[in-house]
């Protein structure tokens, strides 16, 4: 205390007091220090941050959550930095305690000083931080009617609840926006972002049903019926379309919607080209195969030095390996490995490595050929025949290279339909029989992920996910498969 006592209103004088009696473990008399200074600075400098430090070290986490919540009440303009130091403190580790302390502060706050909207804020903060989505919209909904934002802050929420596949919680965010009225200027963006939430949330992870895809169908011609067709819904109109063609099979109805919206005055030139790469997939699928070519050429012609044009140049490639034309659709693909877009060159180089490895082996091109129509059959949709072919591939050239990538094209087809005990068999198999071959890492990220989302065997989805980080940490499914494990094994992201 003697040191404490001839202490004068100096800040640096106080800050290496406090310091030097942290460096010899005497928390208690830093505190003393700072508080002593807080007086003799008579309101010119408090040393919140400072004492909520000493406060965190000694684990008062009542004391710290109050100094940093006190330094607010001085200016609202310290947010940025009280979010920092909490952040650091708490993180998003904190346990149930530490969080009821800081919730229940905030909640305190915010009912004695109603006119201080950062406690407010700062509270929405918190709750997203901890995933609390919920009580996350019930806050945000409050403030916007506190405040008459018309939607704003409940718009941001609902853009992070869909980042994070909280898709309940950002439909009703969108749902709460679009019921402010026409009026509102968020009305058009909240039901468009609204029916591409609950696409998602029909056909993520899960098999889209006939009545999932009805009720789609319903819904996005009951918002386009609302908002109109123009080059402003031309999005909604897509999505339309890929439901039509995909899971109602209703292709000319889509190749209909698609010519539709590309025909659409003043729509831009990106968006018109995204439609066009649309209709060739379902140009594709309705087996017009060269249709669909010339649509990924002219979208590829058009944005050539783009990441969408090299995606049209990729789809483009993939037609000609439909159509047996392998030398071509290589070259293709090899001018495509260099793409800067990470997701194309993996692809690219995929489907390159498939020719080169079953061209090298000898000048016998018919067994690819079979592979590649069972691909396409697959993509149509037509499984009875691209399982048929595949099992011809086996019958008449049995111990082919191309073993392991018809295991692999039977997990899609099965997956697909839903059958998802039969299509972890074949990843199964591939990991048992071609463990070190290309398509290694492939089957043991996707038995993982079956694991982890449709079979409900968690224990084992984890042993997978570690397989991944552990025999193969050059793969490109690294990421993903450590995010996957940390969460179930219960580390807070």
């Amino acid at each position: 205390m003697e040191a404490i006592n001839p202490l004068q209103p100096n800040q640096d004088q106080v800050t290496d007091l406090a310091q030097a009696f942290l460096g010899i473990n005497e928390p208690d008399l830093a505190i003393e220090a700072y508080k002593k200074g807080r007086k003799q600075m008579n309101g010119f400098y408090g040393f919140n941050f400072e004492l909520a430090e000493v406060y965190a070290y000694k684990k008062d986490h009542t004391s710290m959550v109050n100094e940093l919540l006190d330094v607010l009440q001085v200016s609202e303009a310290y947010m940025q930095q009280v979010q920092n130091a909490l952040q650091t403190s708490f993180g998003a580790e904190a346990d149930e305690k530490q969080n009821t302390i800081l919730k229940n502060e905030l909640l305190r706050r915010t009912q004695r000083f109603p006119d201080k909207t950062a406690y407010a804020d700062l509270l929405l903060w918190r709750l997203i931080q901890q995933k609390d989505f919920e009580a996350a919209f019930v806050q945000a909904k409050a403030l916007d009617k506190r405040r008459s934002e018309e939607g704003t802050r409940v718009m941001s929420l609902a853009e992070t609840c869909t980042q994070s596949e909280e898709y309940d919680v950002a439909l009703r965010c969108y749902e709460y926006v679009s019921g402010l009225g026409v009026r509102s200027f968020f009305y058009v963006e909240a039901q468009l972002k609204r029916a591409d939430v609950l696409y998602r949330q029909k056909t993520e992870r899960r098999v889209c049903t006939a009545a999932d895809a009805d009720l789609l169908k319903k819904d996005f011609e009951k918002t386009l019926a609302d908002l109109g067709r123009s080059n402003s819904t031309v999005p909604l109109l897509k999505m339309l379309a890929h439901v039509e063609a995909f899971y109602l099979h209703n292709n000319a109805v889509s190749i209909k919607l698609l010519e539709e919206a590309i025909d659409m005055p003043q729509l831009s030139a990106l968006m018109r080209a995204q439609c066009k790469l649309e209709l060739g997939d379902v140009l594709l699928l309705d087996g017009q195969v060269w249709e669909a070519s010339l649509r990924y050429s002219q979208v590829e012609k058009e944005f050539k030095h783009e990441v969408i044009g090299q995606e049209a140049k990729f789809r483009n490639a993939r037609v000609y390996f439909y159509e047996g034309d392998f030398y071509f659709a290589q070259g293709q693909l090899d001018v495509l490995k260099g793409s800067t877009e990470k997701l194309i060159s993996n692809d690219a180089m995929d489907l390159s490595l498939l020719i080169t490895d079953n061209l090298a082996i000898d000048s016998n091109e018919v067994p690819l050929f079979m592979y590649s129509r069972a691909d396409l059959l697959a993509f149509q949709n037509k499984t009875a025949e691209a399982l048929k072919t595949l099992d011809s591939i086996n019958i008449l050239y049995p111990e082919h290279t191309l073993a392991d990538e018809i295991l692999y094209k039977r997990y899609q087809v099965f997956f697909k339909e839903g059958k998802y005990t039969e299509a972890a068999g074949y990843l199964e198999e591939i990991i048992k029989r071609y463990n070190f071959d290309v398509l290694g890492d492939d089957a043991t990220f996707r038995l993982a992920e079956l694991n982890d989302f449709y079979l409900g065997k968690k224990d084992k989805a984890m042993e997978l996910y570690q397989d991944v980080l552990l025999k193969y940490p050059g793969s490109m499914f690294v990421v993903d498969a450590r995010k996957r494990f940390r969460a179930l094994r219960g580390d807070k992201l």
